[in-house]
């Protein structure tokens, strides 16, 4: 487990791709499993450590996440999530020429829980919810057999199941690796493991000392590596 930060009151970690960030019961662990061991490591003696999740991500993206190590923790740092102190930033590999210029993608989403699955729908509809994000363009390439690759930097203003998926997708812009919003990879066997998406930058203050906290990690999956060189 990767540890970019840790005190008595939370643990900063990076999540790789294809694992779980809070408890399951699948194949292949979740970070909650992997910190529990690890605090009971330091302390062996304390009982069952305490994890609280305060936010997610989906099973084929890295990224950056903060977990608190007790209650009142939690509750702050939630908190900040639900009022937009916390600050999340993503790099995603869009298929595409996406703008430089920071476009703002407002949708209304409704999730489909029974296939695991969100869509873009029209105002108004009952159960769809408020979807917005803000998208920039930072570098492109030449992939064939994919066409145009664009590196760009996602913003989430809202926070809702597989959103920054579903609107990229939603404005032309599918991302690379997605199997369930981007035909090109739909058939089975073709493409990457996981999807070009990175929590990369997070920022929060800390729950006790009111610091301001800010973690920033470069993804490392393979087409990401590919704007390395250019």
């Amino acid at each position: 487990m990767e540890i970019l930060y840790e005190d008595a009151h939370i643990l900063v970690v990076w999540k790789p791709a294809g694992l779980d960030s809070q408890s399951s019961r699948g194949i292949g662990g979740d970070m909650v499993s992997q910190i529990r061991q690890h605090i009971h490591n330091l302390s062996p003696k304390a009982g069952e450590p305490y994890v609280g999740v305060i936010h997610r991500l989906d099973k084929p993206v890295s990224g950056i996440l903060v977990y608190a190590k007790e209650k009142k923790a939690a509750a702050v740092l939630s908190s900040q999530l639900s009022d937009g102190t916390m600050k999340k930033q993503y790099l995603a590999v869009a298929c595409g020429k996406v703008d430089k210029n920071v476009d703002n993608f407002v949708d209304y989403l409704l999730k489909d829980g029974k296939n695991n699955v969100s869509r873009i729908v029209d105002m108004g509809i009952s159960g769809a919810k408020k979807a917005e994000l803000e998208c920039r363009g930072l570098k492109c390439l030449q992939m064939e057999p994919y066409g145009v690759l664009t590196l760009t930097e996602i913003t989430l203003k809202t926070g809702r199941h597989h959103q920054i998926r579903v609107q990229m997708a939603g404005h032309g812009f599918p991302l690379f690796g997605d199997r369930k919003y981007n035909p090109d990879f739909q058939t089975a066997g073709k493409g990457m493991e996981h999807i070009a998406l990175s929590a990369y930058r997070l920022s929060f203050l800390h729950p006790t000392t009111q610091k301001a906290m800010e973690y920033c990690r470069m993804p490392d999956g393979e087409v990401f590596r590919k704007f390395d060189k250019i």
